[in-house]
């Protein structure tokens, strides 16, 4: 059997570079960040055409006052939390390659900012619905201008036993 459901097959990558255009070709379904998806949260080649770079932040856990149930109403509840962000990548504008930037923070977006906000917003107060948290963290995510792409999943980590988790997974971008 040949194709990307092969057994031992993975992700195939041809570049061609043309006037200062990078063309991809992957195997697997192309996110609409930009290079390919092959389950959620993850890429694969990154555009370099158009000079982005991926901050993202890994299953962030945290104490959440979630859910339309009375019972989730009276208490905090795990979720989990990915950021997947599509960042303008100023050290790699008007080139074939990425170029080395400045080695300073105010030049990237500061994951450690974004945290603080994503847990400002967590504990601020009880919300009903997954969707709407996953909202908000796209958000505030989009407030720094050098962010195109918001991807966000929530998952509630306790609702089913014989389930790892249940949640949502949104992408927003900038207009």
């Amino acid at each position: 059997m040949d194709g990307p459901g092969a057994p031992g097959a993975g992700v195939f990558c041809f570049f061609f570079a043309k006037k200062k255009r990078l063309l991809a070709f992957v195997s697997g379904v192309a996110s609409a960040a930009g290079g390919a998806q092959n389950g959620p949260m993850e890429y694969g080649v990154v555009e370099a055409a158009r000079a982005v770079r991926r901050m993202f932040v890994r299953d962030l856990v945290l104490e959440a006052s979630i859910g339309v149930h009375a019972h989730e109403h009276a208490a905090r509840q795990r979720v989990r939390i990915n950021l997947d962000l599509a960042v303008a990548d100023d050290g790699g504008a008007n080139m074939s390659r990425p170029a080395v930037g400045r080695d300073e923070l105010a030049r990237v977006v500061d994951y450690e900012a974004i945290v603080g906000r994503v847990r400002a917003i967590v504990t601020a107060g009880h919300v009903q619905l997954v969707e709407t948290l996953a909202e908000r963290l796209a958000e505030t995510c989009l407030e720094d201008s050098r962010v195109t792409v918001a991807l966000v999943r929530v998952e509630k980590l306790d609702v089913f036993p014989d389930a790892a988790s249940a949640g949502v997974e949104v992408e927003r971008r900038r207009c």
